[in-house]
């Protein structure tokens, strides 16, 4: 077999797995880079405009096409509220709080989680430098957000802003950002937001592709299963990690409707193959092959899908089911 011109470590710094797909990459590459070439140029222009900010229909257009990584901090900053929330809070307020006297059951409940976070990227595992980035970025938000404290799965979230970023005070700032308004109740100690999101893509699956949601209720494969870390990492983990990064352009854009966009495509895509499983081991299997594949490793191809595949999706339609769903979580509690 030919030898790929792509290194094992990809450019975020991830280890290639020895499974890896490089022919079926290789194709991917040679139209994405066509791509990501046109994007840089557009978005060269757009960026030095004054008005970059203010031209929200173009804005929300080119983002959902893909932000150049050289761009990625300062978007996401904007678009997501963090950076009104460090004028309201104080520019100083991520130093103030890795300043401040640290609560040693949370340092120790960081300081376990760092090993495990992203062991197969040359940048965690090389030196201690990027997990002690990590603990000030993740020690610093739990003392500033003491309802929310740190919970698992904010490492691999904050792990990865900060490989986009290379800057603890915008990883901080963002992390808020998804915690507190974009993904609110995921991360606290009910997860109750995470827990009434996965009912509602069970809902949404159950109206959108009914034969699936029979299906898998047949094999007795609970959602949380196949959802909690979809969700949680917010496909971090999941997904590629190129995929990941524009999923979350949008996400930081455009809201929590995305992450129910991402679920109901993977599972709309893929309908043939979930529905050819025959018991619950084999339907985990399929769908963490799935996430995985040629489909969501062509993100281009992937993310215009996420806009298709499951048809008109609103913030409003999504909250009606939040309510249902919620409501009926606390009637079996009581």
């Amino acid at each position: 077999m030919a030898q790929s011109r792509f290194s094992k470590i990809d450019e975020y710094g991830f280890e290639r797995p020895d499974d890896f797909d490089y022919q079926t990459y290789e194709i991917f590459m040679s139209q994405y880079l066509q791509i990501l070439a046109r994007r840089s140029k557009k978005w060269t222009t757009l960026m030095k405009s004054e008005q970059a900010f203010k031209k929200k229909r173009i804005l929300k257009s080119y983002i959902r096409k893909g932000i150049p990584n050289e761009y990625r901090e300062r978007v996401w900053m904007h678009v997501s509220g963090a950076n009104e929330a460090k004028i309201k809070h104080g520019a100083d307020l991520y130093k103030r709080m890795v300043a401040s006297t640290h609560d040693t059951t949370l340092v120790e409940a960081i300081r376990i989680d760092l090993p495990r976070t992203f062991p197969e990227n040359i940048f965690f595992n090389s030196s201690d430098e990027h997990q002690e980035m990590l603990f000030r970025v993740l020690i610093a938000y739990a003392h500033h957000n003491k309802k929310v404290g740190y919970c698992q799965g904010m490492n691999y979230i904050a792990g990865l802003i900060l490989l986009v970023t290379k800057n603890e005070d915008s990883t901080f700032w963002l992390l808020k950002a998804l915690v507190e308004n974009i993904l609110p109740d995921y991360y606290s100690p009910t997860m109750d937001g995470l827990l009434t999101d996965i009912d509602t893509v069970s809902e949404l699956v159950r109206l959108r592709y009914p034969e699936v949601s029979k299906h898998v209720t047949e094999l007795g494969l609970p959602w949380p299963v196949i959802t909690t870390k979809w969700f949680v990492c917010i496909y971090c983990e999941v997904l590629p990690t190129e995929t990941v990064l524009r999923i979350w352009d949008c996400l930081f854009n455009e809201g929590s409707k995305i992450v129910f966009r991402v679920a109901l495509t993977i599972i709309g895509l893929n309908i043939s193959e979930i529905l050819s499983t025959t018991q619950f081991s084999e339907m985990n299997d399929c769908l963490k092959k799935i996430v995985k594949g040629p489909l969501t490793v062509h993100c281009h191809n992937f993310m215009q899908s996420i806009f298709k595949v499951p048809g008109k999706l609103t913030t409003k339609g999504i909250n009606k089911i939040r309510e249902t769903v919620s409501q009926k979580r606390k009637e079996k509690k009581d």
